[in-house]
């Protein structure tokens, strides 16, 4: 017999051995002796109050051994031979597209316009030291797309798109440690992720899956409005029978290839902002009700915030404690922000961004002659503005919290995690003012909200502006695109995903679909 509980377990608890068996045995009311097992289901912190906790949620088996086999099973077959489904992107939609594309018999052919996950290391490197930005290697672009060099964040609240068990089972299966299926806030981390992905490409080719990297697609060759071929840089022509689109929310060059060629797009609303990096410690003593270092039991803290400032939503974004900010510009005259944290999440600063959203049919009106584009364009301006602010290098432009707030150029800045470096520059004057006011404003509605989050101890850096695409790529109802027979936009880049776990999930839906009209 098993039964699943709820147990509420605090600090000192935590520490001692078998807690989970003898509070499970309490909660039953029976003698630990008739417990087989206890096995965790999910754990998650509660730190509203002063007195912390760790809920958990077991299956407590009952004269009963417990299993160790998972629901879930990969039937990986050779495809070597099969009908091909042709992929753009390597990011998590077009790694789980290719995946599923095994399981179903069907060849995936990846395309890949960056690097092997390894190579790729020597460009990103080149970023952060040289100033060097590769268009088509960077932390946006190359094996594992943006996913790989990042937190590696899993927590999702698209419940609704697919199933959620079976991506994190996916991933264990590929190497990732069982914890991400206990979480409540799951993450793998920038130092294990790459591995991971290894992995996964591993497997599609073991099981006749081809990926061409340094693979840049170029045109889409159509007759009747049906898809025939693609081209890459090389010149080469690929025929096709269905297109999985997952190129991610950075690949400009995909969405002004489509409004050139007439092909429908759409602008869609999005969020702009800049990264803020506090010491982990005044998050942990926010977050943790401590006046010194946080229990060592307890994870470095993070936080989410939200505030409604003039009828737009001002928000914390991919907030990543025990982290470091990254630059995550993918061409020559931008600077634009992104956040990581490697899986112990022990660097001593938190960074998030926090951004202000943009409503497309309000408050874009300048750009209007860009038409699909005009989000694109505001977009690119922000950038190359932090470009030119921070000193024409990936230096970015920075400022004190207060000062930020104030209007004050600081004089100095806190010392800050960001590689290539800052420079002080007035940002506060410097961001367009349907987002610097509201910034401003929102800054100091989270203080009130985070006694001790309001402080000139952290830097403000700018511009976070990467959060998701600023156009949608239609699709009806199957899937497929309303113009386009053959072509299946799919995840962040056509705006239907928001982190990893939605792409995977939208990358294998947009496969089934696929598969459903060869």
């Amino acid at each position: 017999m098993i039964q699943e509980i709820q147990l509420r377990i605090n600090l000192i608890e935590e520490r001692k051995e078998d807690i989970l068996l003898y509070k499970s045995a309490v909660a039953l009311g029976i003698d630990k002796k008739e417990i087989s097992a206890v096995k965790v289901i999910r754990k998650s912190i509660d730190a509203r109050k002063k007195e912390i906790f760790f809920n958990y949620k077991v299956a407590v088996y009952l004269n009963e051994d417990i299993s160790e086999k998972t629901a879930y099973a990969f039937d990986y077959k050779d495809v070597s031979k099969s009908k091909e489904v042709h992929i753009i992107g390597f990011g998590p939609a077009g790694m789980f597209a290719a995946l599923r594309c095994i399981e179903l018999g069907f060849k995936p052919v990846v395309l890949e316009r960056g690097k092997k996950v390894q190579e790729r290391r020597r460009d990103i490197r080149a970023i952060n030291q040289e100033h060097i930005v590769n268009e088509n290697s960077n932390y946006c672009f190359g094996e594992g797309g943006a996913g790989t060099y990042s937190d590696g964040k899993l927590y999702t609240r698209s419940l609704k798109r697919g199933d959620v068990r079976r991506i994190f089972e996916n991933l264990v299966f590929h190497g990732a440690t069982e914890q991400i299926l206990v979480d409540a806030h799951p993450h793998i981390g920038t130092n294990k992720l790459p591995k991971i992905v290894e992995n996964i490409r591993e497997t599609i080719l073991q099981f006749g899956g081809e990926i061409y990297f340094e693979s840049k697609v170029t045109n889409f060759i159509t007759k009747n409005n049906q898809l025939k071929a693609i081209q890459l840089q090389n010149g080469s022509e690929m025929t096709v029978n269905s297109v999985i689109l997952a190129t991610g929310h950075s690949a400009r060059d995909i969405y002004e290839l489509l409004h050139k060629k007439e092909i429908a797009i759409q602008a869609k609303s999005f969020a702009m902002g800049v990264r803020v990096e506090h010491p982990q410690e005044i998050i942990d003593q926010i977050q943790y009700h401590c006046k010194s270092e946080r229990d060592e039991l307890l994870p470095a803290a993070a936080y989410t915030l939200v505030n409604q400032i003039n009828n737009r939503g001002v928000y914390s974004f991919c907030m990543c404690p025990g982290g470091f900010i990254v630059p995550a510009a993918t061409a020559i005259g931008e600077v634009v922000m992104n956040g990581m944290s490697p899986s112990k999440r022990n660097n001593k600063f938190a960074n998030s961004g926090i951004v202000v959203e943009i409503n497309a049919d309000k408050d874009l009106t300048k750009y209007k002659r860009f038409g699909a584009l005009k989000g694109l364009e505001y977009q690119k301006d922000l950038e190359k503005t932090a470009f030119f602010a921070g000193g024409r290098t990936q230096t970015a432009p920075a400022q004190r919290l207060v000062d930020f707030v104030i209007g004050k150029l600081s004089t100095d800045l806190n010392d800050c995690s960001y590689q290539p470096g800052i420079n002080s520059a007035p940002l506060h004057s410097l961001l367009p003012s349907a987002i610097g006011s509201r910034l401003r404003k929102g800054f100091v509605e989270f203080g009130k909200k985070m006694h001790g989050y309001y402080t000139n101890e952290a830097n403000i850096i700018g511009v976070e502006s990467r959060t998701s695409s600023p156009v949608n790529i239609p699709r009806k109802q199957d899937l497929e695109h309303p113009q386009i027979t053959g072509l299946f936009p799919c995840g962040e880049g056509g705006g239907y995903a928001g982190g990893i776990v939605s792409a995977a999930m939208d990358g294998e839906r947009c496969v089934e679909a696929a598969i459903s009209k060869l």
